[in-house]
C-alpha cells in the first residue's frame, strides 16, 4: 500500500490494530434540563482537569510545542459559543447532554472538514478528540487503553488523537500507520518529534490488517507491505542498514565547514518555529537559523503576545545560537494560518489575500510591537529581520520606514538595541522574483521561499490532493526564476538563501550549488546529510549541469537529469 511518508524510518514487525472509538448515543428526550446542564458542567470540569494533567506531563517530558496542542484543547472546552449551543439544544430541544454535545460537534466537524484550508481541516481532529473526552465523562464509558501493549509493535489506527499519541508507551511503539491524516496532522508532527516512523493517509489500512499480522513499513517513501515476502524484506533490510550506515557517516561531519570538494563554502541552517526546536539544530550542527517562523508565538492562545514576551523568546534564541545568524521572519498570518482572537475576512483565495506583510502594514500597532522586540533582542546575538510576502517595492519601503521609525524611538528612550541589523525579504511571489534586480538594491539579503513560490508560479493549491502532481519543485519555470534571483542578488553584493522545502532536497542541492546559492535552510535532521552531499560535489561541475538543466521544458526531464549519483538514496 502507498500512503504519505510522515516520519522517516524503516521498520518490520507485528501490527497492533486499534479500532475507532464510536459511542452509540440515542436521542433520549429529557424534561429535567437543569439536571442535564449540571451533568454537562461536571463533565466539562473533569475533562479540563484531565487535559491540565496531560498538558503538564507533555510539557515536562516532551516539550512546549507539543504541550501547546493540549492548551488548545482546553481552549476548545472553554469556548463559550460551543457550550452555549450545547445548552440551547438541551433547553430548547430537550436533548440529553451527551446527545446535544454530539449534535453540535458534528456540525462543527462538517464545517471544518469542508474548508479549503488544509491546516483548518486538520483542526477537526482536535474538536473530535476533545468532545469524545467530554462524552466519555458524561456516559461513564471508559476508553480502553489500547495503547498499553505487551510487546513491541506497529500501531495501526483510523487516526490517533493527540491524547493517544502522547500517552502511548514509546518503548513499545516502533511505527505508526493511519487511515487518515496528512503530513501536517498531529500524529505526523508527534511521530517526527518522537522519531517514530509513520505512514499516514493510507485509506483503509485498519480494514486490511489484524492484530498480529507481520508488516514492513517505509516512513520515508510511504510504502507499507502486509505479510511481506522474503525478497521484499531482504531489499528493505538492506536499505535500512545502508541508511543507518549513512547516518553514522553524516554524524562524522559534525564540527566541519559545509564545503564542496573544490572548496565552495555555503551555510547550512535550520527552519524552526519555537525555541524548543533549538536542541535539534545544535545536535545536528546547524550553522544558523535560516527561518524562524514567528507566527507560532501568536497561535494557540487567546491574545496577542506582548512585546516583552516576544523579546524574551528572540533573545533566548539568539543567545543559544552563540553568534550564529538567526533569520527571523516577521508575522506571516493568513492563508492557512488563522488566529482565534483576530477575525479574518472570508476570502475566495486566502493564499492570495489579506496575509503576511499586507496584514502587518495594515495593523502597525502589533507589527511595531514585534519590530521593537526584534531590534531589542538583536543586541544579544546575530539576529536578522526578514519580511514575508513582499510583492511590490512600496510594501518593502513601508516596512523599512516603520523599522526606522522604531529605531528612532528606541534611541530617544535610550533603550539597548542593534541599529545595524541586517534586513532582508522573502522571494515567494513571482513579481518579487522578476523584480529581484530592483529589490536587491534595497535589502541585505534574499531568502527564496519555494513552498509558496511554486504554488504561485504553477497556479496549484499545494493543499489540493487532486492536482498535487502539478505541484513540483522541478518545474523549469521555478528553476529559471531561482537562478535569476541568485544572479540579481549577487550583482548587488547581497547573499541569497533558500528556506523552502526544496533547500533540503538531495536531488536539488547539487543544482542549487551550481547556481551559487549561499545559504540552505532546512529541517534540522537534514543538515548533516546535506553537508555530506556537498562534500562529494564539485561546484564547477555543477555549474555545467545547471546550463543543461535550464534548457529542459518539463519537470519530468529535469527529474531525469537530476537522477545522477550524489552518493545518497
Amino acid at each position: 500500500m502507498k500512503g504519505i511518508g510522515a516520519s522517516p524510518g524503516i521498520e518490520k514487525g507485528k501490527v497492533f490494530v486499534i479500532k475507532d472509538w464510536q459511542p452509540m448515543l440515542a436521542n433520549n428526550k429529557t424534561e429535567n434540563t437543569n439536571a442535564e446542564i449540571s451533568r454537562l458542567e461536571r463533565a466539562l470540569n473533569k475533562s479540563t482537569t484531565e487535559l491540565d494533567n496531560i498538558f503538564t506531563k507533555v510539557k515536562r517530558e516532551i516539550g512546549d510545542k507539543e504541550a501547546a496542542i493540549f492548551e488548545a484543547h482546553i481552549m476548545i472546552i472553554e469556548d463559550p459559543e460551543l457550550i452555549r449551543q450545547v445548552k440551547i439544544k438541551i433547553n430548547e430541544e430537550k436533548m440529553s447532554a451527551e446527545y446535544a454535545l454530539k449534535t453540535v460537534r458534528d456540525i462543527y466537524l462538517e464545517m471544518f472538514k469542508n474548508m479549503d484550508n488544509a491546516y483548518m481541516r486538520e483542526r477537526a481532529a482536535d474538536i473530535k478528540d476533545v468532545t469524545d473526552r467530554i462524552i466519555r465523562n458524561l456516559t461513564g464509558m471508559e476508553k480502553k487503553d489500547l495503547l498499553v501493549i505487551e510487546e513491541k509493535a506497529v500501531i495501526a489506527a483510523k487516526d490517533l488523537s493527540p491524547s493517544d499519541t502522547v500517552q502511548m508507551d514509546k518503548e513499545k511503539i516502533i511505527g505508526i500507520l493511519t487511515d487518515d491524516g496528512g503530513a501536517a496532522s498531529h500524529v505526523a508532527i508527534m511521530a517526527r518529534t518522537l522519531e517514530i516512523p509513520a505512514v499516514v493517509g493510507l485509506g483503509n489500512i485498519t480494514e486490511q490488517l489484524r492484530t498480529g499480522d507481520e508488516i514492513l513499513m517505509d516512513g520515508d517513501e510511504g510504502h507499507v507491505f502486509i505479510k511481506p515476502d522474503k525478497d521484499i524484506i531482504k531489499e528493505y533490510m538492506k536499505k535500512r542498514k545502508m541508511l543507518r550506515t549513512l547516518k553514522t557517516m553524516y554524524a562524522d561531519l559534525k564540527g566541519r565547514e559545509s564545503r564542496t570538494k573544490d572548496g565552495y563554502k555555503v551555510e547550512l541552517s535550520a527552519n524552526i518555529g519555537t525555541p524548543e526546536e533549538l536542541p535539534a539544530v545544535l545536535r545536528n550542527d546547524g550553522e544558523g537559523i535560516g527561518l524562524f517562523r514567528t507566527e507560532f508565538l501568536y497561535m494557540n492562545r487567546d491574545r496577542l503576545p506582548s512585546e516583552e514576551e516576544q523579546f524574551k523568546v528572540y533573545k533566548e534564541t539568539a543567545q543559544k545560537m552563540e553568534g550564529k545568524p538567526v533569520v527571523i521572519r516577521t508575522l506571516d498570518i493568513g492563508g492557512d494560518k488563522a488566529l482565534s482572537y483576530m477575525p479574518m475576512p472570508d476570502e475566495m483565495n486566502p493564499f492570495l489575500g489579506y496575509r503576511a506583510i499586507r496584514l502587518c502594514l495594515d495593523r502597525p500597532d502589533f507589527f511595531k510591537s514585534q519590530l521593537r522586540a526584534l531590534l531589542r533582542a538583536g543586541a544579544y546575538g546575530n539576529i536578522k529581520i526578514m519580511f514575508p510576502m513582499i510583492s511590490c517595492i512600496e510594501e518593502l519601503r513601508k516596512a523599512k520606514a516603520l523599522l526606522n521609525e522604531i529605531k528612532e524611538d528606541l534611541n530617544q528612550r535610550s533603550q539597548v538595541f542593534n541599529p545595524d541589523m541586517e534586513v532582508g525579504m522573502m522571494i515567494e511571489v513571482p513579481a518579487a522574483a522578476i523584480l529581484s534586480d530592483v529589490f536587491a538594491k534595497e535589502v541585505d539579503f534574499f531568502s527564496i521561499g519555494t513552498n509558496d513560490l511554486i504554488q504561485y508560479i504553477t497556479a496549484v493549491d499545494r493543499g489540493n490532493k487532486d492536482i498535487a502532481h502539478l505541484y513540483t519543485q522541478f518545474h523549469p519555470a521555478l528553476l529559471r526564476l531561482i537562478k535569476q534571483v541568485i544572479d540579481n542578488g549577487h550583482r548587488e553584493g547581497i547573499w541569497v538563501g533558500m528556506c523552502g522545502e526544496a533547500a533540503g532536497d538531495p536531488r536539488l542541492i547539487p543544482i542549487l550549488i551550481g547556481m551559487g546559492l549561499d545559504e540552505f535552510s532546512m529541517s534540522p535532521g537534514t543538515i548533516l546529510k546535506a553537508r555530506w552531499i556537498l562534500s562529494n560535489l564539485s561546484k564547477k561541475e555543477m555549474e555545467k549541469k545547471v546550463e543543461n538543466v535550464l534548457r529542459y521544458a518539463s519537470a519530468e526531464e529535469v527529474c531525469e537529469a537530476l537522477s545522477f549519483d550524489t552518493g545518497v538514496i
